[in-house]
């Protein structure tokens, strides 16, 4: 295993740092943190042409073919600017889904348009009992005739308030075990059947929602993939999305970290930079410390993804989503720490980074969840 950056991946994320500062500044950022759609459709055009959306679609499906550990450098930086958008929905959520599971008209069908930032997508897999469980899937899907009844409600959809598209995740035979009899479902929402709000959350700059779904009906092609049998390409898409997830969480880390250590080399305290003093370069040391193991860890389970066995990818993304949330938390918490009263005040950056970290140690499962997958996996 090699995971050195070679010189296209270090072109990518400096393109990557430079866009992020210039389209995705904090000024934007906390504009869409109030708006009500969270992103402007110039910025996103701007993303397809950076190829973006794009970088993980093959090239016969108009993408550029790359790897996990390339979209994590991207998304890394976009960690870093706490950058607004369905960016992470469409791509790391929706595309991921329909490369792992969709048949060779659907992915033709889908994919160049996402590649090209023309349509949106996301998945609707939590329900209202969920909690951290990805496998709890209740929600049923009927048969009936050549067509599918779909009846019940998602929540927590991350920006299915301006997606075009989304994947359901829904029971097609009885059961209350994991995994078993859970078919895909592609849904246009702007099927009438459909009820989309959105839902309160602390970190604005990504929107959640909940979807009723009210007897809506699909036809049989609306089933990505092959009936009762979507659970093990969903599980290898999650996988994906946790670790680009991870990314969104090194790179927050570590601006946490340069604020927290910048403004401990300008505090003057008894006459002397704050830094100077035994606790807070200690903890200014373990925040740096967490980061570098975090960005290590990362690109480990990138790695794994694309190039690892099927029991490798499923250890590392869980390691890696329970250590690098936490690690997000942590330097988040202990920036603030380090600002003293600075940091307790909303006009304050940092709080968007602790609002993205809350937000992200509990997407796609937990750290408890993660660990107790860890643990599982070790044991078989």
């Amino acid at each position: 295993m090699d995971i050195r950056l070679n010189e296209d991946q270090f072109e990518i994320a400096r393109h990557a740092r430079r866009f992020c500062e210039n389209e995705s500044s904090i000024e934007y950022v906390r504009k869409m943190f109030e708006d009500d759609r969270g992103f402007k459709d110039e910025v996103w055009a701007k993303m397809a042409e950076m190829g973006w959306m794009g970088m993980r679609i093959p090239e016969s499906c108009d993408g550029i073919g790359l790897g996990l550990l390339d979209l994590a450098l991207v998304l890394e930086e976009m960690g870093r600017g706490v950058t607004p958008g369905p960016f992470f929905s469409t791509v790391l959520l929706a595309a991921e889904i329909l490369m792992a599971a969709g048949s060779d008209e659907q992915k033709a069908q889908y994919l160049p348009r996402i590649a090209a930032g023309e349509i949106r997508g996301t998945l609707a897999l939590h329900e209202p009992e969920s909690g951290a469980d990805l496998g709890y899937i209740q929600m049923e899907a009927d048969e009936e005739g050549e067509a599918y009844i779909l009846n019940g409600t998602k929540i927590a959809v991350p920006d299915a308030h301006v997606a075009d598209f989304l994947v359901c995740a829904a029971r097609t035979r009885k059961g209350r075990q994991p995994g078993r009899g859970i078919t895909l479902f592609l849904v246009d929402t702007g099927s009438q059947a459909l009820s989309i709000s959105r839902l309160p959350t602390m970190d604005g700059t990504r929107k959640l929602c909940s979807v009723e779904f009210d007897r809506m009906r699909v036809g049989r092609d609306a089933v990505l993939g092959e009936p009762h049998k979507g659970w093990k390409p969903l599980l290898r898409a999650l996988q994906v999305a946790q670790v680009g997830l991870c990314a969104e969480c090194v790179g927050g880390a570590q601006r946490a970290m340069e604020i927290a250590t910048e403004y401990a080399k300008v505090r003057i305290q008894f006459d002397q930079p704050i830094g100077a003093f035994q606790s807070i370069k200690h903890r200014c040391a373990q925040m740096y410390v967490e980061a570098e193991t975090a960005r290590s860890i990362l690109y480990w389970a990138a790695w794994a993804q694309d190039h690892g066995k099927p029991k490798e990818a499923a250890l590392a993304s869980s390691v890696a989503k329970s250590f690098c949330s936490e690690v997000f938390r942590n330097c988040s918490t202990s920036a603030i720490q380090v600002l003293g009263g600075t940091g307790f005040s909303w006009e304050h950056d940092i709080h968007l980074y602790l609002k993205r970290a809350k937000a992200n140690e509990i997407a796609l499962g937990d750290p408890v969840y993660h660990r107790e997958q860890v643990v599982r996996l070790l044991e078989g």
